[in-house]
């Protein structure tokens, strides 16, 4: 099927099931979504569920059959595309009249567009003839979104038989995924997210949809997503010497961004992206290089002319003419925008209660945590059954989760065979090790909170999708997790798909009457708050390596606000005082950067 690219929008991966069946939702409409294909028995239910609704014979895939993770996948993403090609053909096929689908699909677009002009025309045509020929053209241009799947590349744990014999490596957890998608009848990407893995991009050579055929044309593609330009120009090359095309680096603010919070050294998201338009042409041309001369290597069709490399950005974006500078001045193919999503019940899921909370909550109920078992600052939120569930657990003197998928099981600490630091069994283990330190009692509960503070995310990430089904999801374990950016605060409600949309495209503003500064602001001063917490929170008798983060952290952030006041006329024109509030913004927070004292590193006493 061929990816829409009439809207300059896409709908990125959240959590486990909040995005999982989202394709159903708004890919007819010609909007591309992101599916998580991490969690495989979420995925069966979900493929239940749609197969009974749609009148399609489903045949169950136990735990017990041989590669059933990837044939469950497998199965889970034909399902998607065989649906959705029967949406789009039930929508060609309709009546432009006021309520149709079709109708809401040439109204959804932006004005941009070519075929959103082309629709106004054929509506301003009187000519009864003449607006059936127009109708049919448009019919033709109606293609669907792009069901573009995730998998977490370091979430690769490897798998055992139930005599505790581990299984050979292809039936880990990232390549059983790749497998299911590559072998699927979709014609779309795989985003490979969360840093690079050696033995899950070598893996992507076993598959013949990505790689090209004699007319150029890649089946499959790959999105690098990533948040900076060297990771990208890095792992580009090396997936290009194995003949592989990346299609698209998909950049994203390390903090402004919903789930795991990747933080760079400081780089800000505007200095990157300028990075990446300064030396777009020059990274494709290399790219092809190395790419064709693996292909000939090979003995494969090479590439004839440049393929298309895509540059998207998302994250903390929140008005249409955020969205639109980062398209015209960075030459962005597309925005993502996320969490906003979480309160359009017909794009993703999430159960009432939650939906409610959001819908309601303040600034101060999102806020970065400790709660992601990988050790990564984890976007959270205080209102959520998941958070209060932890709190009780630890009010009962039970702290942790009983861990039944083990998808992040990663530490060796205690036993032979990785468990989950958010485990039951964990935290037992290492809170007796603690104790048995005898740390000041200051010190000890700040590990203590620290420890407990974890939650399952196998669990909550995929509850909503399935409370929101009405469908008791396995283990019975209802409590939701929901891992929004906090770029949600500055929206409140429930709203349809046409609103946010509208939104997005400057139709109507959706926002709420908390005060919001512009994008990389907002940014800037989470990458303040957090490396003030890091330098308060660090060890007087830091190494000159710590020291030495600091100090790049530091300049970096400087560095960042001197090409903002550089780009700030070029931010929103014609608005004086939009622009005097900017600069106020940056030079206040230039100051708080400049007065921060980094530690000096120890000085190791000399033998006498």
């Amino acid at each position: 099927m061929s990816t829409a690219t009439h809207h300059s929008f896409h709908i990125p991966v959240m959590g486990l099931g909040f995005t999982i069946d989202t394709p159903l939702k708004v890919a007819r409409f010609g909007i591309s979504s992101v599916v998580s294909i991490v969690e495989d028995e979420l995925i069966e239910q979900m493929r239940e569920l749609h197969a009974n609704r749609n009148n399609i014979a489903f045949t169950p895939i136990p735990a017990t059959e041989d590669d059933y993770r990837a044939k469950r996948i497998k199965s889970y993403l034909d399902l998607l595309n065989l649906l959705v090609k029967r949406q789009v053909t039930i929508l060609q096929e309709e009546l432009f009249t006021a309520n149709s689908e079709i109708t809401k699909y040439f109204e959804l677009l932006p004005e941009t567009s070519s075929i959103k002009q082309d629709y106004l025309q054929m509506l301003e045509t009187e000519d009864g003839n003449e607006k059936i020929l127009m109708q049919n053209e448009l019919r033709q241009e109606i293609k669907a979104g792009s069901i573009d799947v995730n998998i977490m590349s370091k979430l690769d744990k490897n798998n055992y038989t139930k005599d505790g014999e581990m299984l050979p490596k292809e039936y880990s957890d990232a390549l059983a995924a790749l497998r299911g998608f590559a072998t699927s009848t979709l014609e779309s990407s795989v985003v490979f997210s969360a840093g690079y893995n050696p033995r899950l991009y070598a893996y992507a050579e076993q598959f013949e949809d990505f790689f090209p055929d004699r007319n150029n044309y890649l089946k499959k593609k790959i999105i690098l997503k990533v948040s900076d330009y060297r990771s990208a120009l890095t792992q580009g090359k090396i997936l290009a010497k194995k003949g592989l095309w990346v299609s698209e680096f998909r950049i994203e603010s390390g903090l402004n961004c919903g789930g795991h919070a990747f933080a760079t050294d400081g780089l800000l998201l505007g200095p990157i992206l300028e990075e990446f338009k300064q030396n777009r042409d020059a990274l494709a041309s290399e790219l092809m290089q190395l790419c064709n001369a693996a292909l000939v290597a090979k003995e494969r069709p090479s590439f004839t002319t440049q393929p298309k490399l895509r540059v998207t950005v998302q994250g903390g974006i929140g008005t249409a003419d955020e969205n639109t500078f980062l398209l015209n001045y960075y030459n962005a193919d597309s925005t993502g925008w996320g969490s906003p999503f979480l309160l359009v019940p017909e794009a993703t899921n999430l159960d009432n209660t939650t939906l409610h909370e959001l819908a309601n909550a303040k600034k101060e109920d999102y806020y970065i945590s400790h709660a992601s078992p990988l050790g990564v600052p984890f976007n959270n939120f205080r209102k959520s059954s998941s958070h209060l569930q932890v709190a009780e657990r630890i009010e009962k003197g039970r702290p942790g989760s009983p861990c039944y998928k083990k998808y992040l099981v990663s530490n060796t600490e205690f036993t032979e065979i990785p468990i989950c630091t958010a485990s039951r069994q964990y935290l037992h283990l290492k809170i007796k090790q603690l104790e048995a330190e005898q740390l000041p009692a200051d010190m000890y509960k700040q590990q203590l909170d620290s420890l407990t503070e974890k939650d399952c995310l196998c669990e909550g990430l995929g509850a909503p999708a399935l409370l929101k089904e009405n469908v008791m999801p396995m283990h019975k374990l209802t409590a939701v997790l929901v891992c929004p950016g906090p770029n949600l605060a500055y929206f409140s409600g429930v709203f349809s798909l046409r609103q946010m949309i509208d939104h997005i495209y400057g139709r109507v503003n959706l926002l709420n009457a908390e005060k919001r500064s512009n994008m990389f602001v907002n940014e800037l001063q989470l990458y303040i708050d957090y490396f003030t917490k890091e330098i308060n929170t660090c060890s007087e008798n830091i190494n000159a390596a710590k020291s030495r983060y600091f100090k790049t952290f530091q300049s970096n952030l400087l560095q960042g606000i001197e090409y903002y006041k550089k780009l700030t006329p070029f931010v929103k024109e014609n608005a004086e005082k939009y622009m005097q509030q900017l600069k106020t913004e940056l030079n206040a927070m230039e100051q708080t950067i400049m007065c921060l004292t980094i530690p000096a590193p120890a000085v190791a006493a000399v033998p006498a």
